[in-house]
């Protein structure tokens, strides 16, 4: 019989090592609030001329004229229908103006004008 204490149990820690269950540090508990970092992404835009172009085996150049002039495309194609839209407000107005004048100042043969145009 030896007066050797009887030995602590073995654990193995995390990284692989053993170590006595007596001799381990105690772990740190957290005194505040947790503070959490989250990482907010915006989305990311859709691909999808690039995947075409990709696909169909056309080069890098295409691809990024696709994606770099189809926006602008659609830009432009807006602006466009916006100014025919105006233009076709503004035809109107001076049509329903030309006619409103023509009946009011010219007497009996403007009447029968004004009625022939509509």
């Amino acid at each position: 019989m030896t007066n050797l204490p009887e030995p602590a149990p073995v654990v193995r820690l995390p990284d692989g090592q053993y170590a006595y269950a007596d001799h381990l540090p105690t772990p740190v508990q957290p005194t505040g609030p947790q503070v959490v970092h989250q990482h907010i992404h915006q989305a990311p835009p859709d691909r999808t001329v690039q995947r075409v172009a990709l696909g169909s085996g056309v080069g890098a150049g295409a691809v990024a004229a696709g994606v770099y002039f189809g926006p602008l495309l659609v830009g432009a194609l807006t602006a466009i229908a916006a100014n025919l839209a105006i233009l076709a407000l503004l035809a109107a107005v001076l049509s329903w103006g030309v006619v409103t004048v023509v009946k009011s100042v010219g007497g009996r043969d403007g009447k029968r004008a004004g009625r022939r145009t509509k």
